[in-house]
């Protein structure tokens, strides 16, 4: 079971750096990338540079998903949702990951997500025209950039306003705004999984409330016995 962390906390300092040039700054985070079972969830928060600049706070706990017990991230969501000017979560599903790979669906979901973010941010903007001239750029946990790659796919959303994207190995542990979308993702697709599980009794043997989907022995083996089921990545080594 995750710990609360007692190393040091997430700052905003290089989401303030970023600020000078920028208009929103977006923290961005995946979820559920090496699960057998269920879709990969992309977390996207955003903060609106103004903010930042002025000495904007990150949320009191906030840490990289995996350094926080299921009851801290649970207890911390509301906050941390609060606290930004926008946030989502992109998805892509299992059906998805098998037709064109994780990376791809990564970029897929993440862009999805900072569609829907755009898309809050452009209706709180004064004027029409100050939402068309918004300057976005999103800070990437990870060494490799998924996201452009996507941009333009037949199966991407068009975007309101250009994003730019830069990448930060372990930028889930460092930048306060990557690990705030690290927690919203998390807690978001953990409900789903469980929702998933509950919907579905006769599935019961995979343990998709305790597992979320991800690779356990009692997971593979349930898969052993009874066969994969429609939210089974069936492109992977299941077994």
């Amino acid at each position: 079971m995750a710990q609360a962390s007692t190393a040091q906390a997430p700052t905003l300092d290089w989401e303030r750096d970023l600020a000078h040039d920028a208009d929103v700054v977006l923290g961005i985070d995946e979820v559920g990338r090496g699960c057998l079972a269920g879709p990969v969830a992309l977390g996207v928060a955003a903060v609106r540079s103004q903010r930042l600049l002025a000495g904007e706070r990150a949320v009191e706990g906030v840490r990289d998903s995996k350094k926080l017990t299921p009851h801290r991230r649970e207890a911390l969501l509301p906050a941390l949702q609060q606290w930004c000017d926008a946030w989502a979560v992109g998805w892509a599903s299992s059906e998805e990951i098998d037709q064109w790979g994780i990376s791809h669906c990564l970029g897929l979901a993440a862009l999805r997500g900072i569609a829907a973010v755009q898309e809050t941010l452009a209706h709180q903007a004064l004027a029409p025209d100050a939402a068309s001239a918004l300057r976005i750029h999103a800070i990437l946990d990870g060494p490799n950039d998924y996201i452009t790659p996507a941009m333009g796919a037949l199966d991407a959303p068009a975007l309101t306003f250009p994003c730019v994207v830069s990448t930060r190995v372990k930028a889930d542990m460092t930048c306060a705004l990557v690990s705030t979308a690290s927690v919203i993702a998390k807690v978001t697709r953990d409900r789903y999984m469980v929702e998933l599980a509950q919907q579905n009794p006769q599935w019961a043997a995979y343990d998709w409330a305790d597992n979320k989907g991800y690779g356990t022995a009692a997971h593979r083996a349930a898969i052993a016995q009874l066969g994969a089921t429609p939210y089974h990545r069936r492109t992977w080594h299941l077994v």
